[in-house]
């Protein structure tokens, strides 16, 4: 069970995705950090000094935080069109990169002798 649990930790694809993880969680504290500290102050500033984070409803005991949610759902909003762009600028540059005419490999010493060989062979038969 250990050497299998090791084939599947260390395969590529595995550690592919910790890394998109971390580098995913580390982008979203900046799309939060850009949410919280510059676009909600902006909208506050336009919507009249109106703090929507601190916006919540009293039912009773239990407090509801609608403004704490459409904040989220911005947030969201934000990270997801951030991330359709990167991968949209992603596909873009492999399709560029497809469609630029490859090089023909230099042939190999097999393909350079069989050339010669057949080369010779037509000579002989011209000479007949």
């Amino acid at each position: 069970m250990w050497q299998e649990f090791k084939k599947f930790a260390v395969k590529g694809n595995v550690i592919d995705l910790a890394v998109g993880v971390i580098i995913g969680g580390a982008f979203g504290k900046i799309v939060s950090s850009l949410v919280n500290d510059i676009i909600m102050p902006i909208f506050g500033v336009i919507s009249g000094g109106i703090d929507l984070a601190e916006k919540s409803l009293t039912v009773g005991n239990a407090v509801i935080k609608y403004g704490a949610f459409i904040q989220s759902v911005i947030d969201f909003f934000i990270i997801s069109f951030s991330i359709f762009i990167f991968i949209k600028l992603l596909q873009r540059r492999k399709a560029v990169e497809e469609q630029k005419p490859t090089a023909e490999p230099a042939p190999s010493k097999e393909e350079l002798l069989l050339t010669e060989i057949r080369d010779l062979l037509k000579q002989q038969n011209q000479q007949r």
